[in-house]
């Protein structure tokens, strides 16, 4: 099983891209699961949400504490939440940043491997608003394949209707811009 917590502020789409890549292992015949956490967040609050992937029914339905890969959607949330609580020994952080993978290693003493990519400026290139959650989904996907990249192509088509061909070009994009120091 592969289990990811995705951290972001409420509104940036945590919870969709859990959704979509939930949506995206169910259309490869697999099990996937997605859901938030939910107490009296508002938008811009710190939000957390949680994906599961197997080949098998999945029968857990706790938080996930102890992820194979944590997913962070906002820079700001690096400084103020520990996100890296709990990440396996070979975890992955896949981080929305500016700086380079080394920097973010150095600056929060990190041992596991490390993913960015500046998902702000591919948002605002490509969508005209600093929205992430399809931008790092690309990223994601770059650090670990949990599917196939062509298996978000509908749900992100389904979700965002017309303007899906933008969404999916950020996604894209992400895909080729993330820098990995593993």
């Amino acid at each position: 099983m592969i289990e990811i917590r995705l951290h972001g502020r409420g509104g940036q789409g945590a919870v969709t891209s859990a959704e979509l890549l939930a949506l995206a292992t169910i259309n490869e015949g697999k099990y996937g699961q997605a859901f938030p956490s939910f107490g009296p967040e508002r938008r811009g609050a710190p939000v957390v949400a949680f994906f599961r992937a197997d080949e098998k029914q999945i029968k857990v339905r706790t938080e996930i504490t102890n992820p194979d890969l944590v997913l962070v959607l906002d820079p700001s949330i690096l400084r103020i939440v520990k996100v890296t609580a709990g990440l396996k020994d070979d975890g992955i952080l896949v981080a929305n940043t500016k700086y380079t993978a080394d920097e973010i290693r150095k600056e929060l003493d990190l041992q596991c491997k490390v993913a960015v990519v500046n998902a702000t400026r591919i948002a605002f290139e490509e969508l005209g608003i600093p929205v992430t959650n399809t931008t790092m989904l690309g990223a994601l996907l770059k650090a670990k394949p949990v599917v196939n990249p062509d298996s978000l192509i509908e749900p992100l088509q389904e979700r965002f209707g017309r303007i899906a061909g933008k969404n999916i070009n950020a996604f894209k994009r992400a895909l080729k811009e993330t820098e990995l120091s593993f």
